[in-house]
């Protein structure tokens, strides 16, 4: 398997991250990654005050809906944007897309009008952390990505957990204007750093070809379908959307393999490759997860009797462990430790998904709060060297796909995860119990549910690892 850098066993510690070399690329990175987390979860706590003022309560949904479809659609489009026009060029577009967004949504006068400034923060955050992504392998050196990866799990839980509470306050002592309008000075500030910064060593010198339009347009069909499964008060409507929609994604993808110029890698999820195996762990351990996003604070405050400030700050606990264990294997030298972490990732999950079933059906929170530290070690422990192995493992023509492809398929995972967990929650009636004993019953089928989808991944796993030691060096 090819390195991107030097050897693995060249002396390095976290404070090359913060080396005159590295210093301002780390910062970008790290902002841009904050950013991403912020926006996609920040929106629930100043909402409420914005429909308040503008009304168009009926429309509150599709504030995450919409930002996650910009979120993929832009985000598969990455890397030919970058093969075009360079990497500095793309973030500097996105960047002020995404400003324009948020300039959008605060200053509108209806909710029409934030969804519109939402699309465009979506659009823009979707190009800036696929590129991100891809410029780790290209602006490190090998032995530094896990520790890279580390830095953006802290970032990411700081932002995520950090966001709300201080969009919250924005909004209640100023205004939830405020809250839109403090992206402001950090995308400045993100924008400034890429303007000197995103200069990969290596840029790919393969012929610009387009994007192709047929997999993107039944790509954001599907999507549009799966996230409006969520809003469907019939299981059965939300049933028949989720089908057709991820029907619409297999489509775009196979239309996608079938065409010469490819929005993914050649190989995106096939099994005879670590690149096609590796990416469907990505999708599906997210998948996965998306059920303890939807349901884990719901269930503490109707199962528990917690108010939202306390179930927030449990429901946090799953971040906060991932962050602390990204950070804690990220010295792991070995080739082999390496990819004994990959395969202990999904398999962390499930061990930790069933002890939060058992959580919820015991009513015990002893083993709620270590089901999701489990869980939180099973990303952490994993998904760095995940990543890093797909990025070493794609051939130099394909890693930009590879590695934009990423955090794109995490959000697209999430998406369809939470749209499984909205299906099986509403055909258990979640939203309408009556009592503690059926509360934690129905939250622990819940919880099972997506535990089937562990399986396969464990399965993937292996066979990822097992191809990457098999696979010979790209150029």
């Amino acid at each position: 398997m090819e390195e991107l850098g030097p050897p693995p066993g060249e002396a390095s510690g976290w404070l090359d991250l913060l080396s005159r070399e590295h210093l301002a690329t780390t910062l970008m990175l790290s902002m841009g990654v904050a950013l991403f987390a912020f926006n996609g979860f920040f929106v629930s706590t100043v909402l409420p005050s914005a429909i308040a003022e503008i009304g168009g309560g009926h429309l509150i949904a599709w504030s995450v809906s919409l930002y996650l479809i910009g979120s993929i659609v832009a985000g598969v489009t990455a890397a030919q944007f970058k093969q075009r026009f360079g990497a500095r060029r793309v973030l500097i577009v996105a960047t002020l897309v995404f400003l324009a967004g948020t300039i959008t949504a605060a200053f509108a006068s209806t909710m029409e009008q934030v969804l519109l400034g939402r699309i465009g923060q979506g659009l823009g955050e979707g190009v800036v952390a696929a590129i991100c992504y891809a410029l780790i392998p290209a602006l490190y050196p090998s032995r530094l990505v896990p520790k890279v990866f580390g830095v953006e799990a802290l970032v990411w839980t700081c932002a995520s957990f950090g966001g709300p509470f201080a969009a919250g306050w924005l909004a209640e002592s100023f205004s939830w204007r405020t809250a839109f309008l403090i992206n402001l000075p950090f995308g400045l500030v993100f924008l400034v750093l890429a303007l000197f910064t995103a200069r990969p060593r290596h840029e790919s010198g393969a012929m610009y070809a387009g994007v192709p339009l047929s997999p993107l347009v039944l790509l954001s069909i599907g999507l549009l379908m799966i996230l409006s499964s969520g809003v469907m008060a019939e299981p059965l409507h939300s049933a028949v959307l989720v089908v057709l929609g991820l029907t619409l994604l297999v489509a775009s993808v196979r239309r996608d393999r079938a065409l010469p110029t490819r929005l993914m890698p050649a190989d995106a999820f096939g099994l005879s490759s670590t690149v096609g195996a590796g990416l469907w762990l990505v999708l599906l351990m997210p998948v996965a997860q998306a059920t303890s996003s939807v349901y884990f604070v719901f269930g503490l405050q109707h199962g528990f009797g917690f108010g939202p400030l306390a179930a927030g700050g449990l429901g946090a606990i799953m971040a906060m462990s991932w962050s602390l264990v990204a950070v804690l294997v990220a010295h792991a030298g070995t080739e082999k430790a390496r990819r004994r972490a990959i395969e202990a990732g999904p398999l962390l999950q499930c061990c930790g998904m069933v002890l939060v079933a058992l959580g919820f059906q015991q009513g015990s929170l002893a083993l709620l709060i270590t089901g999701q530290v489990v869980v939180g070690a099973a990303f952490g422990a994993s998904w760095a060297f995940l990543s890093q192995m797909l990025m070493e493992a794609s051939t130099s023509a394909e890693r930009d796909k590879t590695s934009g492809l990423i955090p794109t398929l995490q959000s697209a995972g999430f998406a369809i995860g939470a749209a499984f967990a909205g299906l099986a929650g509403n055909s258990l009636g979640l939203g309408e119990l009556t009592s503690e004993t059926l509360a934690h019953q129905a939250f622990s089928v819940t919880f099972l549910i997506p535990i089937v989808w562990t399986v396969p991944a464990m399965l993937l796993a292996r066979r990822a690892t097992r191809l990457a030691e098999e696979q010979p060096s790209n150029a």
